[in-house]
This record gives C-alpha cells, structure tokens and sequence, in this order.
C-alpha cells in the first residue's frame, strides 16, 4: 500500500455523480433486496413511528425517501445533485407520494429541531475537508430535535486499511470503471483516481473520501453534542468489531 500521494487529483464532484454513469454502474449493488434490509433495519434500529419528521440527506435518487414515504412516514431529501433530484421526484408522483426533495448542499443546511431522525446512508459523508465534515455534523446535530437520531454508514479505516486494494475493476458488458486507490496516512483521505470506459469513451471521475477510525467518528459527534448510541457491522445487525470493514452508526442529540 503506498501511503503517500503527490499526485492527487482533484475531486470532479459532478463526473464522480454524474447520474446516468453512476446508477449504471453502481445498479447492481443497490438492489431492491439490499434496499428492503436497510430499511428494515432503520425501521427498527431507529425505533420509527408514523408522526416523526425524517430528513434523508445525500438522498440521491429517493432510494430510501421514497420507499418510507410509501410506508406512511414524512420524509425530506436534500441533495446537491438535480440529476438524482428529477428521477426522485418522478418516482414519487408516479407512486403519488408526497415527499419533500430541495436542492442543497449539506454543508449549508440551516434546520433547527425541526427533525426526529436524519440519515446519511451509502457512504455520504467524509467527502469534504475536515473542517466541512465536522459542519455536516453540526448542521445534523441542529437539525435534530433533542432526544433525535442520525444514522449514518461508512467505511471503518482501521479494517479498510488492512484489506487495502490499489485497484478495482468493476465490469459491465464492454464498459468498464476502473478505481486506482491511494492513501494519504496524513491527511486519512482515500484518494481515487476513477476512469469510466463506456460506449468506447473514456472519462475522469477523480474523488477523495476521508476516512475514519471509530475513535475518531466518536470525537467528532462529541464535538457536535452528539453521542454514539450504538454502532454495527451490516444491516443484519451485526455487532461492530475491529475487523468489520464498515460501520453503520446510530448517534444521539442528548
């Protein structure tokens, strides 16, 4: 594993989301199976009753939104991208659920107690500086009304790190995406340099992720008035130990 980067590249954050390329290739993986057990998961673990405000933020497409305002909950989605927005808000009128979907970026949200639940799912948080990530979670811990919860899952460094692979090529038909992976011990960013091979053209949809221990995830909650309430593996509920590779966590505003 190389630890240093001097050649980083920047973070394309429209190719990286661009969402005909990105549902193409990440199709597979979020499936109508994968997508039942998450919400199962959150319906129980997140302890989810009918009248409680939930606030799906990075809520892309309307995965999650829409499916739980099908089951009668009120939902909000926030999203930068109008892409993700526009087929969310298809799905919805064509399923004739009222859900709310704005426009926005998470690091300039201004809710104040107005939810009882946030989520933060498919590895949504850790892709800007740290000092903006630490903004998302403060905007989260605002958002919430007291005694709220914020579920959010990514990637635990300390086993990531163990199982680190430099490449990943991930085939479709003739179409290819190839992430080219580097790490940065100093700055704990995940650096990737993606190449996207479809119908014969090639793009650059180069990004970054910071990467977080538990250690440092608990910190960073403590530090926005929010503590960890408890903390998985996967979506079956597998308890978390230092060799799962991911970790879904459910925090508290006391």
């Amino acid at each position: 594993m190389n630890c240093e980067m001097s050649d980083k590249p920047i973070f394309d954050f429209e190719a990286v989301f661009e969402p005909e390329d990105y549902l193409y290739f990440y199709g597979d993986r979020i499936t109508e199976e994968r997508t039942k057990r998450e919400l199962e998961f959150l319906i129980k673990e997140l302890e989810l009753e009918r009248e409680m405000k939930i606030l799906d933020l990075g809520c892309g497409h309307g995965r999650h939104a829409n499916r739980l305002a099908e089951l009668g909950y009120s939902i909000t989605g926030i999203d930068i991208t109008k892409g993700f927005l526009e087929i969310a808000k298809t799905d919805a009128k064509k399923k004739g659920l009222d859900v709310r979907y704005i426009q926005e970026d998470m690091r300039k949200i201004s809710f104040s107690n107005e939810f009882d639940r946030v989520l933060l799912l498919f590895t949504s948080f850790g892709y800007f500086e740290d000092n903006e990530n630490f903004k998302v979670i403060k905007n989260v811990a605002r958002a919430l009304i007291p005694g709220g919860l914020f579920c959010f899952d990514i990637f635990n460094r300390d086993a990531f790190l163990k199982n680190f692979l430099p490449y990943i090529v991930t085939e479709k038909g003739d179409d290819l995406m190839i992430d080219r992976h580097t790490f940065d011990s100093v700055t704990g960013k995940l650096y990737n340099k993606r190449i996207v091979i479809r119908d014969g053209k090639k793009k650059d949809k180069p990004f970054f992720v910071r990467l977080y221990n538990p250690t440092e995830i608990k910190e960073l909650l403590s530090r926005a008035e929010l503590n960890i309430h408890k903390i998985y593996e996967d979506w079956s509920g597998k308890p978390f130990t230092s060799h799962s590779k991911r970790m879904i966590i459910i925090a508290k505003k006391e």
